[in-house]
């Protein structure tokens, strides 16, 4: 569906004067003025609907995250916490009475309570180990706690030993005996991140817990999927069975504890693919969960799964329909789920029927998320290309939308955004292929605008209707730069064969797609100037670039190639999740090495030309800079302009401010340098 932009704002100037290309009238977003934007999160709606609480994160402030209170009704607002430690995780008491948090106000990470009607709040959990996360059971009487504690211990003692001999240590070694090493941005210890079980009794502060997998020399996958049988005598969680093949394996499996003598149950033994996100009804009767279907494959569809905990039989629900789940919940009646997914560049919300399958949509205007349910409504964050998260309400029959909340009303009230608009075109194979173009901030009808050419990374991933932190279209638009994205084949949220259809096949379809789509857009849209541009990527977005340097060696002013894989051999052998290349390219590279060779940018660099920004962080093991390293040197010894920049302590990705705001200077600069 193609859609214009909502004409909205931001805040106050970062001095790239020197380096942009003229911007005149209304002030611009700016990269200070994104770090300081309020973040909502953690929203959720009493149980009875009359009241919201979410936490405001104010942008980059330390100490300023905090907890707000609001009638649904009437709208008014009030901060529920000012304490100078911030809070997370928030649960509302089932009647309503007041939330559960976490907080560190107390000098360890613990469980609070706090009543809305006043007062102060009441410490629950004295636990030697900070709280990680934690779910209640139904009747609040059981608390699942996460700890990061020493395979085997019984104790928190025997864990706090451990910890102490850790750091007494006289040498500074890392020893392994399997894989993984290391994992994104650090490397791996001895240590686990468990799931514990404990009890919560009214006025006396909880000290112990019980671990529930104790021996298991692995991670749990998380609160975020564990979940408590309604009558409190079950838990599940999703987690990797102990083994040696984590590192090249993508086998999650959904594990069903009895609380009453703490036997474990592997309910997903049979399905050698991701199996995640247990979720028990309210009634008691059924369990749902997610699952892939294809092994060692991180991308493949998520599919909803119900076990009827009647007849133990499990049914696929909805087995037609296109989309890949990424969170659900059981709807009030127990016989339907609210779900999101990926949806034509969209994030969307869906009502499926557990009994025949139907998938009704209820909301797909840009990135939804956090989704609660009161009743006959929904409560949810929404973002898109020209806004950043607020909260809005709508009916579940899809009408009767309407915003909540403008946590950014007075920063955004004099910034000028730049309109955008999806389009499609037709592709590889003459199959439909969608795109978002965004005009400069201010533009002007007659005037013709060069191009920031941003390719997403994945590669099954998106840029999609998202106002993102890190790759903000918006902060070129700003720069004057029109910015033009395409969501190639392999792209996530426009079914599942489109999805797979890049694997084999990383420089095929995806190039293709790529030139079909700036050629349709800049023959349809003629302010947009093509002689004028300069391609982005990062991940596989920077392979991309490295690419696009050997096979559409004449096709951009400059690129900017962020963490991009430039030899696949020695990639292969130094990142950490090797499921992920072993998918794409059909196995490990010493059994496969023709798979990887025919789409190596390193084996095209004879036709390299066009002048390159790199850009790294030292901290990434998906992506380790070497790759980037590889492809600094062969520019450098092949005469090409070319700037090498590094992040020592950044991973995959530029999260600090201050290294953001570097981040994009350099890029700027560079861009200013070649495109006019």
């Amino acid at each position: 569906m193609i859609r214009k932009s909502l004409k909205i704002v931001a805040l106050a100037a970062l001095p790239f004067a020197s380096v942009a290309l003229a911007v005149e009238q209304n002030e611009v977003l700016t990269v200070d003025k994104l770090n300081s934007l309020n973040q909502v999160h953690n929203v959720s709606i009493s149980p009875d609907g009359s009241q919201l609480v979410y936490g405001i994160k104010k942008g980059q402030e330390k100490g300023n995250n905090h907890l707000w209170l609001q009638n649904v009704k009437s709208g008014a607002v009030s901060q529920l916490t000012s304490h100078s430690k911030s809070e997370s995780s928030v649960t509302w008491a089932k009647d309503g009475s007041g939330v559960y948090f976490i907080s560190n106000r107390a000098g360890s990470s613990q469980l609070w309570f706090l009543s809305v009607n006043g007062g102060e709040a009441v410490q629950l959990t004295d636990f030697p180990l900070d709280v990680e996360g934690y779910k209640l059971s139904a009747d609040e009487q059981k608390l699942a706690v996460a700890f990061t504690v020493l395979p085997g211990c019984k104790t928190f003692d025997c864990t706090q030993e451990a910890v102490a001999l850790e750091e007494a240590k006289k040498h500074n070694t890392r020893a392994y005996d399997k894989l993984m090493v290391r994992h994104w941005d650090h490397w791996l210890d001895n240590f686990n991140s468990h799931l514990f079980v404990a009890d919560l009794q009214k006025g006396k502060v909880t000290t112990e817990a019980v671990d529930v997998m104790a021996d298991w020399n692995t991670d749990f996958s998380g609160m975020g999927e564990v979940s408590f049988k309604p009558d409190g005598k079950a838990l599940a969680f999703s987690a990797k069975v102990p083994g040696n093949d984590h590192a090249w394996t993508t086998n999650w499996d959904i594990f069903e504890v009895n609380l009453e003598n703490n036997e474990v149950n592997n309910l997903t033994v049979d399905n050698k693919a991701w199996d995640a996100m247990p979720v028990y009804s309210s009634d008691g009767r059924y369990l749902a969960y997610k699952a892939m279907k294809t092994a060692v494959y991180e991308s493949d569809k998520f599919s909803l799964q119900v076990i009827d905990l009647r007849t133990n039989k499990v049914k696929d629900v909805a087995p037609l329909w296109d989309r890949s789940i990424a969170s659900f919940q059981f709807d009030s009646d127990n016989r339907s789920v609210i779900a999101i997914a990926q949806d034509i560049g969209q994030k969307s919300i869906f009502k499926i029927d557990l009994q025949f399958g139907d998938v009704t949509p209820i909301y797909n205007q840009g990135y939804a998320g956090d989704v609660s349910i009161a009743g006959d409504a929904l409560y949810f964050t929404r973002h898109n290309l020209a806004s950043p998260s607020d909260i809005f309400t709508i009916n579940k029959d899809g009408y009767g939308i309407k915003q909540l909340t403008d946590v950014n009303q007075e920063k955004m009230a004099n910034i000028t955004l730049g309109a955008y608009e999806q389009f499609k075109f037709k592709g590889w194979n003459n199959e439909d292929v969608h795109g978002y173009w965004v005009k400069p901030a201010n533009f002007k009808a007659g005037e013709k605008y060069p191009i920031a050419f941003l390719v997403h990374g994945g590669p099954q991933g998106s840029f999609g209707n998202m106002f993102h932190y890190r790759w903000n279209a918006q902060l070129w638009a700003a720069q004057g730069y029109a910015v033009v994205m395409v969501d190639f084949h392999g792209s996530t949220g426009y079914g599942q064969a489109f999805t797979d259809s890049i694997s084999h096949d990383w420089g095929g379809k995806p190039l293709e797609d790529l030139q079909k789509g700036m050629a349709f857009i800049t023959q349809q849209q003629t302010w947009l100037d093509r002689d004028n541009a300069c391609a982005l990527g990062a991940s596989y977005g920077g392979y991309m670039m490295n690419w696009i340097m050997g096979n559409w060696s004449d096709g951009f002013n400059c690129m900017v190639n962020h963490a991009g894989l430039f030899d696949m051999k020695s990639f292969y052998n130094v990142t950490e999740e090797l499921w992920f290349p072993e998918h794409d390219f059909g196995g490990p590279y010493f059994e496969n090495e023709a798979e990887y060779t025919k789409f190596d940018p390193s084996r095209f660099v004879d036709n390299w030309k066009m002048p390159m920004l790199v850009i790294q962080g030292e901290l990434d093991y998906r992506v380790p800079y070497g790759q980037s390293l590889g492809a600094f040197t062969t520019l450098q010894r092949k005469g090409i302009d070319s700037r090498l920049v590094m992040f020592p302590d950044e991973d995959h990705h530029i999260r600090k401010p201050d290294n953001l705001k570097e981040w994009y200077r350099e890029v700027f600069v560079w861009m200013g340098k070649y495109v006019k």
